[in-house]
């Protein structure tokens, strides 16, 4: 149990606590005689609390009112109530304001994925670009991102992810590719692996490129974001995502077919335009 959980704890027994019953006609009329005793008789129980409290290694005190106090310092291994997550610092020298990088270099390994995602839309396909005045509620066609996913033996893990828009003719579709730094603790099973991403699930083959092993995911199952997706793990770990839909949005036709074959799309995951470092 740590600390949160016991003043969870605590808090639940003391609004459970049944109310002392009332007082007799006799404590009534004595009660004048006994206020100081009964405040000295609080402050014992109190003090009790506490000493409970400080053997179970936690510097905090249950106040009839339901809520846990903890001293500001100098208690024994005193539990701080809250706890912020600590984000990288950025290239102003201070920490940034959430997991996603604005400036920097994790930033520009962004901007690199994006351009390269847009150079491998194969021939016959365009990759349009936003309209300078494009509504607000109105899908992005390129987007990218760089991603702080967690720290692992003191070092930082990145993600980065970019979608593009695909057309040809009146339909409408997008490549998304996500990578993920080496460290990371994702399955290496190629097909395990393919099954990691965004969650989805779906019928799964491995597809030889060269001596690289790569799960494709070719039929999704009860997933319509993406029809299609391909996972490789490069030998120092970093880990490629390459995904293809038929469909943007609900405001634009699809596709009629997808831009890359199975074995394309498994090639693509091996290519080393993303295999970022």
């Amino acid at each position: 149990m740590n600390g949160e959980d016991l003043r969870e704890a605590l808090r639940r027994e003391m609004a459970d606590a049944t109310s002392p019953p009332p007082l007799s006609t006799a404590a009534v009329l004595g009660a004048g005689r006994r206020v100081l005793a009964r405040r000295r008789t609080a402050w014992v129980c109190a003090g009790s609390a506490a000493v409970v409290l400080a053997v179970a290694g936690f510097a905090a005190v249950g106040a009839p009112d339901g809520e846990v106090y903890q001293p500001a310092a100098g208690g024994p291994q005193a539990v701080p109530t809250h706890s912020k997550q600590a984000w990288p610092t950025g290239p102003d020298g201070r920490p940034q304001e959430d997991r996603t990088a604005r400036a920097g270099s994790k930033y520009d390994q962004g901007v690199r994925l994006l351009d390269e995602v847009v150079g491998v839309v194969p021939a016959g396909w365009t990759a349009p670009e936003d309209p300078v005045n494009q509504p607000a509620d109105q899908r992005t066609l390129r987007t990218h991102q760089a991603q702080f996913e967690d720290t692992v033996n003191g070092v930082d893990l990145w993600s980065y992810l970019t979608s593009v828009a695909v057309a040809q003719k009146e339909g409408t579709g997008r490549l998304v590719v996500e990578v993920h730094d080496g460290g990371n603790q994702l399955p290496d099973d190629a097909c395990a692996l393919a099954r990691q991403f965004w969650g989805m699930q779906g019928e799964c083959q491995v597809e030889t490129v060269g001596a690289a092993k790569v799960g494709v995911v070719v039929r999704p199952d009860g997933d319509d974001r993406l029809d299609q997706w391909s996972a490789y793990r490069h030998p120092d770990g970093v880990v490629v995502f390459v995904a293809q839909g038929a469909k943007l949005d609900e405001t634009r036709p699809g596709l009629t077919t997808l831009p890359f074959s199975v074995p394309q799309l498994a090639a693509l995951a091996v290519d080393e335009r993303f295999h970022l470092k």
